[in-house]
């Protein structure tokens, strides 16, 4: 697995000059580059690897991975046809949502596939497509995440059906006449392989109870290390007993399951940076902190405020060759929030952390590394009337190009109704 994707200095400050700060880079060749190891997991009978676009769901970056030979998730209707503007075609898109989409039909007919991720939703397929074939989302039983908001299986979250009402789903099928052809599960996104194998095997036993299920889909959650403290996800060593136990059920029943994984986080995270600009430097006295303030905060990159999350962050000095002492500083974002900290401890939010820098001015660039995945997509949109930062694609010859322009303060008001006076 490849480490965070960083600019060189000189790049850095000419994407700088030209697009302004904060902005977010992501490198072609660093999404190449994990497309291709994903599209490497240990299968025994055909893979389908779906990039789970709420990481990331621009449209260049959706176009690009469609090249590379990659289907696609959707967390929502919305995502889904974001998807299908994109230019995406719809057999390659699947549904699993929290929130049955009001225009569910029109989804369906367009051909998408689909995920019951509850009792009701399958009811609902049912009621208004009798007989078709339909996937259903599993909780399993088990779960895996550096912290409970992490965590997406066992018994506290809320995500897919209880693996024990496996009875209520075959009463339900067999009241529409639904045909379930698919079984998915996801854990989260821890990076302990145990758990992920196990989980695997409880899925499969799963799978075991429905004689029409030809595919296996068993989520994403495959951790990245964005800091050297962390420890990434080695998709062949937890690929390889998954791949075994699919040519067990094989030998058992005759059935060949088509395996597809769900990644966001590892296709894209390491493979973009949130580039900023330090706007203000304070302190509080001896003995106290140095403040590290960016132009950019929880309105680009809410993961660290939220849970706890680490990123690397780089210094690029704004006089190049000139450097003063190494000093501790805390980085906390623009916005008007004492939780909107870069610096926190691991898992912990709430406390402060520092990174160690040369000495920094106003006007030295930071890149934040590890911001490929849920920086863009999941931030604090807009706080304090905050415009969206652009987003740029280096291309493989080091040619960055705009793939969305910087928000204006006019975009933001335009829904905006006057009430009456």
């Amino acid at each position: 697995m490849q480490p965070p994707f960083l600019l060189p200095d000189a790049l850095a400050r000419d994407i700088a000059a030209r697009f302004g700060t904060p902005a977010y880079v992501y490198s072609q060749a660093a999404l190449e580059q994990q497309a291709a190891e994903a599209l490497a997991f240990p299968v025994a009978y055909g893979l389908t690897v779906r990039f789970a676009m709420k990481a990331l769901p621009n449209a260049s970056i959706l176009r690009l991975l469609d090249r590379l030979g990659l289907h696609f998730d959707a967390s929502s209707g919305f995502e889904a046809t974001r998807a299908i503007l994109a230019g995406i075609a719809p057999g390659k898109i699947s549904l699993s949502t929290q929130e049955f989409p009001v225009d569910f039909a029109r989804l369906q007919q367009a051909g998408i596939a689909v995920n019951a991720c509850s009792l009701a939703q399958l009811d609902a397929i049912g009621r208004l497509f009798p007989g078709t074939p339909v996937g259903v989302r599993f909780n399993p039983g088990k779960g895996s995440g550096g912290t409970g908001k992490t965590n997406v299986g066992g018994p506290d979250a809320s995500f897919g059906i209880w693996h024990e009402y496996a009875t209520e789903v075959r009463k339900c099928a067999e009241k529409h006449g639904l045909k379930i052809t698919r079984i998915h599960t996801h854990i989260g996104s821890g990076s302990d392989p145990l758990i992920w194998q196990q989980t695997s095997h409880l899925s499969l036993a799963l799978a075991r109870l429905f004689p029409d299920v030809d595919t296996l889909n068993l989520g994403g959650g495959y951790k990245v290390a964005r800091v050297s403290s962390e420890k990434g996800t080695d998709l062949q060593r937890v690929g390889a007993p998954v791949r075994e136990a699919f040519e067990e059920i094989a030998r058992e029943t005759g059935r060949k399951l088509r395996l597809e994984i769900e990644p966001g986080t590892f296709l894209v995270a390491n493979c973009g940076v949130l580039l900023a600009r330090a706007q203000d430097i304070t302190d509080t006295g001896a003995g106290g902190r140095h403040f590290l303030k960016l132009d950019t905060g929880m309105t680009e990159l809410l993961r660290p405020s939220l849970y706890g999350a680490q990123h690397p962050v780089t210094l690029i000095p704004s006089k190049p060759g000139i450097s003063g002492p190494q000093r501790d500083y805390v980085v906390v974002g623009h916005c008007c929030e004492s939780g909107d900290l870069v610096s926190c401890a691991s898992g912990k939010p709430e406390i402060i952390a520092t990174h160690r820098f040369p000495e920094a001015h106003i006007g030295d660039l930071c890149q934040i590394g590890g911001a490929g995945a849920y920086c863009a997509s999941m931030s604090a949109k807009n706080y304090n009337s905050f415009p969206e930062a652009p987003e740029i694609l280096l291309l493989s010859n080091n040619t960055p190009q705009l793939i969305r322009r910087r928000q204006t303060l006019a975009q933001i008001m335009q829904n905006e109704i006057r009430a009456a006076d």
